[in-house]
């Protein structure tokens, strides 16, 4: 979609003067994406078009399935789970199986992806959720049992609305609002079940942005294939690229530095967020510290494979996983003495 490309969810330049692709606040875009499907038929599931109801569904078989879709999707995310207290080991996998879903409605609805995401959000704010949908059973019970905040939830819903018309972002200050509504918001609805102490939030806001980042730069090519480029205009720019260069899978030295730019900065987001773990309980900062710690080893792989985001996809083996928790370990220590001492 071309960045002047107007739509009714977007503030757009001409529209009370904001910059291009600047979104409306999460209310007000929910609320219009909502009207905006009003009248259309509904779907029975979101992105499918038929639902066939089946044999309602105990908390414990719901549970169970987001455990299932969150080891099958992101493999990274269910090995760092696996050192939370089993509590909230399954309320975290609750969450983030809402999320991946959520995010797939747009990116692989068969219909019309704004019918089937505005549907979703109808589900979600439910009274109660449909008794044989695992994920939106799980999402519920782990909602209400923590009281998390529908705010939150709401702009988290915002930020997959936002791949319905955006999919270029002018500057980085402009790309920081995606992050945090898809990545920075699961973070601190993820403290809202494992605890934290005041003044974390910071901490979580830019850990999800680096996340998310690393998620951009790992995804550049199916981004590409899907006509979205989320590294910035300006950064683009500052390296003498554009967007069909991307499209195209240019892999140059240009491209090669632009990677290298955007790399830094994750990195020092990383590293800004890193001292915000002695803010979380102890039985959840290994986690949190495992997901920072293979996430981060994202960016070293996207290097190991010659910056080819195009064609491989960079990941962390088991292995590698497993390699990192000794240095991990001793990280935490080193970071709950000084805390102490401070």
């Amino acid at each position: 979609m071309p960045l002047n490309t107007q739509h009714p969810i977007v503030l757009s330049l001409q529209v009370g003067g904001k910059d291009v692709g600047q979104p409306l606040p999460a209310e007000e875009q929910l609320a219009m994406l909502l009207h905006m499907t009003d009248n259309m038929p509904l779907l029975d599931t979101p992105g499918t078009g038929t639902r066939v109801v089946s044999t309602p569904l105990s908390l414990e078989q719901a549970y169970t399935a987001c455990g299932r879709i969150i080891r099958h999707h992101s493999k990274s995310f269910f090995f760092s789970t696996q050192f939370l207290p089993v509590g909230k080991r399954r309320a975290v996998r609750a969450l983030y199986a809402f999320c991946r879903t959520t995010d797939d409605i747009v990116d692989m609805a068969e219909d019309d992806p704004a019918r089937a995401l505005g549907e979703w959000v109808r589900q979600v704010r439910a009274p109660a959720p449909p008794p044989d949908d695992p994920v939106l059973l799980a999402w519920h019970d782990t909602r209400i049992r923590y009281n998390l905040p529908s705010a939150l939830v709401d702009e988290l819903l915002a930020g997959v609305a936002m791949d319905l018309t955006i999919d270029r972002y002018n500057t980085f200050a402009d790309l920081w609002l995606y992050c945090y509504r898809v990545a920075s918001v699961v973070g601190l609805l993820s403290m809202g079940i494992i605890g934290s102490a005041a003044g974390a939030e910071p901490y979580a806001i830019k850990l999800g942005v680096a996340a998310q980042l690393t998620n951009i730069l790992r995804d550049i090519g199916e981004d590409a294939r899907r006509g979205r480029v989320y590294v910035p205009q300006e950064d683009l720019e500052r390296f003498d690229l554009c967007d069909e260069d991307i499209l195209a899978g240019v892999c140059d030295q240009r491209f090669r530095d632009l990677i290298d730019f955007e790399i830094a900065r994750t990195r020092q987001l990383y590293d800004e967020s890193w001292r915000g773990i002695v803010l979380l309980p102890p039985d959840s900062r290994l986690a949190i510290g495992a997901a920072a710690w293979v996430y981060r080893g994202i960016l070293d792989k996207v290097i190991v494979n010659d910056y080819d985001v195009y064609h491989k996809r960079a990941y962390l083996s088991l292995r590698e996983k497993i390699r990192l928790l000794p240095d991990l370990w001793q990280a935490l220590r080193q970071l709950n003495r000084e805390h102490r001492v401070s």
